[in-house]
């Protein structure tokens, strides 16, 4: 005999409105409006972005609706409008979307040149995405203290390259302190998510913008010069004067979803703006007569690693959408 599920507590009364703080796997941390006390709830009801599948309704940053049910435990049963949010395929694979965090004045992506190597399409993805849920984003580079002289040219080169776009560059080290009291500053009274890959340091960075934080930091891979994962689950941290901290489990790819192959153009701004001058309205840029972008890149006036990026994102919105791979014309 199939066995009866049981049925959904019944509610008795709405608490109030609160934050979610923490996702702990099998519960949420929400801090109360009103009283600021921290209540452990779990979820009742059926979220949706758009459509999406999520591998997680509630998200850190969600205003969100507490009820008390008949059994004494805490729910939340609804959501407030988000104002933005950061999603990202689930993996390389899925058609699942998770949501990184929601309602943020700022996502910063921490990138490091060595140890591990961030790579520019997983800064553009990023930036990218930023730009396609109305996040203001900015790119932090970690670890300055170990950097060469070649390494610190490189440096110099991204942070013109991604300055010249409209995108804030810092330079920090949360070893030596150096650049941190100028990034405290920048994060400073707002609700800031900190991404990046596993090992770039972004506990470290925690720590050391927060005292007291203490939170747990991980070796560098000698094998594969990866790092290791810290942080389980997502935590809004306060930040002494003013905002907060999302700190999220470090991530190895950052796949788009839910991008359209016409929309692609219109989050790399300098993409877009050269964009105008091309000759057909739902211009791809990939050689298509009459296209300002392609002799941009050659001419050096759009980055080649940019388009590159471009490139792979329009690729992948069209195999979602069923059309026809774009390959790069020269």
């Amino acid at each position: 005999m199939k066995k009866k599920k049981s049925d959904p507590p019944m509610m008795t009364s709405i608490i109030g409105e609160g934050r979610v703080i923490k996702n702990t796997g099998s519960a949420y941390i929400v801090r109360m409006e009103e009283s600021g006390i921290e209540l452990n709830c779990r979820i009742k009801g059926n979220f949706r972005i758009k459509g999406i599948r999520t591998t997680n309704p509630v998200a850190v940053g969600d205003i969100v609706t507490v009820s008390e049910a008949a059994d004494d435990a805490d729910y939340i049963t609804a959501i407030a409008p988000r104002k933005n949010y950061i999603i990202r395929r689930a993996s390389n694979l899925s058609k699942e979307s998770h949501i990184l965090a929601s309602n943020l004045d700022l996502a910063i992506l921490v990138a490091t040149l060595r140890e591990p190597v961030t790579t520019t399409t997983f800064i553009d993805r990023f930036l990218a995405t930023a730009e396609a849920y109305s996040v203001k984003a900015a790119v932090v580079l970690n670890k300055e203290d170990m950097w060469d002289e070649d390494d610190r040219e490189l440096a110099d080169a991204l942070k013109n390259l991604y300055t010249s776009i409209g995108y804030p560059v810092l330079f920090v080290s949360a070893t030596t302190g150096e650049g941190v009291p100028q990034l405290k500053e920048f994060v400073t009274d707002k609700i800031t998510l900190l991404a990046g890959n596993s090992g770039v340091g972004k506990s470290s960075l925690i720590n050391a913008l927060v005292p007291g934080a203490d939170l747990r930091t991980g070796e560098i891979s000698d094998i594969h010069h990866t790092g290791t994962h810290t942080t389980t689950f997502s935590e809004m941290i306060d930040i002494p004067g003013g905002g907060a901290l999302i700190d999220i489990p470090g991530v190895r790819g950052f796949g788009t979803i839910d991008f359209a192959p016409e929309e692609v153009g219109h989050f790399f701004p300098e993409i877009f703006r050269m964009s105008r001058d091309c000759r057909y309205s739902d211009c791809k840029h990939t050689g298509e007569p009459g296209c300002a972008v392609v002799p941009a890149v050659e001419d050096h006036y759009i980055s080649e690693s940019r388009y590159t990026s471009y490139l792979s994102i329009l690729e992948e919105a069209s195999e979602e959408a069923g059309a026809d791979k774009y390959r790069k014309p020269f």
